[in-house]
Parts: structure tokens; sequence; C-alpha cells
């Protein structure tokens, strides 16, 4: 007959092999959307047609200023446009093949459409033009974490950090190397910088909680939690992570109702699932 005891402690062993899974499959980070120098992401202010019609009036009256296109490039990105945006980018650069902005802006936008060869090109092109340029480091460290390649990631991030650019993101995704190299002590003073340079992202709180909790940190690690959780409700993975600090104090009917309001949000959410299936029906 199997003991309280070893049930217990069966089910934290099922608790921590969850953390490890999620913090080695970058859960956090792809199920969030990172924005800026990482994705284009959708803006309805931005991208509607009222500030695309006033951006064309500037192109129809000045048709060969460069900037003018990369901005309204940068507006049809933001609706979602994709292929206008290219146009606009493509046309930046003709006018100005120095327009090192513009590479990085059409690097953001082949991303998105998931020719990554094509990004890494122009993430390069607009390195070679102005090697200070940290916004491209961030953009093509991105480009190398997903591909497997952390090293050449970390030195992108490095390099944007060196150059005191003030992007949380170069922070935050710096931190997520050192996460899944469990390097928990540098991820956390990462994660926390990018916390003082965007504190109402919820992806910082996030990445620093799941370290804190990676390194038995639990009062630490839910604060963080929480706060994402007041920052955006319908983020799953803030909720999952909740969850996960309940479930390894033992408060699985807490845990099952964090992990059941994940799934509601997203019901394909895969460490939500397993999380409430590791609680049961806990009440």
């Amino acid at each position: 007959m199997v003991s309280t005891r070893q049930r217990t402690r069966s089910s934290n062993a099922r608790r921590l092999a969850g953390v490890a899974a999620l913090l080695a499959a970058g859960f956090l980070a792809g199920c969030q959307s990172s924005g800026g120098p990482s994705v284009i992401s959708l803006d309805p202010a931005q991208g509607s047609s009222q500030n695309i019609d006033s951006l064309s009036q500037v192109i129809e009256r000045n048709p060969n200023d460069a900037s003018s296109y990369n901005v309204r490039g940068m507006a049809y990105g933001q609706a979602g446009d994709y292929r206008k945006a290219m146009d606009d980018f493509n046309r930046a650069t003709q006018l100005d093949p120095k327009f090192y902005e513009a590479y990085a802006n059409r690097a953001l936008i082949e991303r998105q459409r998931g020719d990554q060869r094509s990004a890494l090109g122009d993430y390069n092109q607009a390195l070679q033009i102005n090697p200070q340029y940290a916004d491209a480091y961030i953009g093509r460290g991105n480009l190398f974490r997903e591909a497997g390649q952390p090293d050449d990631a970390l030195s992108d991030y490095n390099r944007a950090i060196a150059l005191n650019t003030t992007n949380p993101r170069a922070r935050y995704n710096r931190g997520l190397i050192y996460q899944q190299r469990g390097q928990h002590a540098k991820a956390i003073e990462d994660f926390s910088a990018a916390i003082s340079l965007s504190p109402r992202a919820t992806q910082p709180y996030n990445g620093r909680g799941l370290s804190y909790l990676a390194t038995k940190d639990d009062e630490n690690a839910l604060a963080d939690f929480n706060t994402a959780i007041e920052l955006d409700r319908q983020n799953p993975v803030s909720w999952t992570n909740q969850g996960l600090v309940y479930e390894d104090e033992g408060m699985l009917a807490k845990a099952r109702r964090s992990y059941a309001y994940a799934t509601n949000l997203d019901p394909n959410y895969r460490p939500a699932k397993e999380g409430l299936a590791r609680v049961g029906n806990a009440t």
C-alpha cells in the first residue's frame, strides 16, 4: 500500500519535473507575445486605417522620402498586413540603401512570415551599416535563440546590453538563456532589470517567478506570478505558474483552480492541462 508521504513525494517529483520541462521547452517565451524587436505586435491604434491613410498622404506629398515608407511599413505590420509592410520597407531601402532601421524592420516581417534566412540577412545588413544598433542585436539574438544557437544569441544580447540599451527585451531574453542553463541567479538579475525598465510587462515577472520556483523560493515566486496576473488576467501562463506554487505548497484545491482557469483561457496550453491532471479532483 502506498503511503500518503510516498504519494506526496511522487506528486512533488512530478511537479518539479513539470517545472524543469517548462523551462527547458521554452513555454514561457513561446506562449507570450514579446513585441518590439522580436515580432511585430498588432496595434489597432497604430495600424488603423485612419493612421495609414494619414501616412499615405504624407507619402503622396513626398514620394521619395524613405522615412515615410518606413513609418507606414511599421503601421501596416501592426495592422497585420505583412505584404504591404514588405513593399514599404523594400521601397525605403531602395530610396536609402543605408537605412539600417528599415532593414531591421523588414527582418521583423520576414521573421513573422517564417523567412528566417532573409531576416538574418537583413539584421546582418543593419548591423554592417550601424554596428551600434542595439535593437538589431536583440532581434538577431532572438533568431539565434529560437534556432537553438544559445551561444550566438547570448553574444548578441551581451552586445546590446553593453551598448546601454534601455530596451527591456535584451535583459529578458538573456535571462531566458541563463534560466534554461540553470543559472538562476543570473536569470533573476536580468529579469529584475527588465522589470525595472518595463514594470507593466508580464513576461519578466513570469520569468523571474519560475527561477525563484526552481530555487525553492516559493514566496517570491508566488508574488511575481500574482503580479503578472494583476497586470493581465487573460494570460494562461501566469495562472499556470501560480498553480505550480500552490501545488508545491500542498494547496491542491487552489492549484486546481489556477490550472482550471488557465485551461479555460487556453484549452490547448499543455502545462496547464498537465497540472490539472496532476492535482486531480482536489477540493
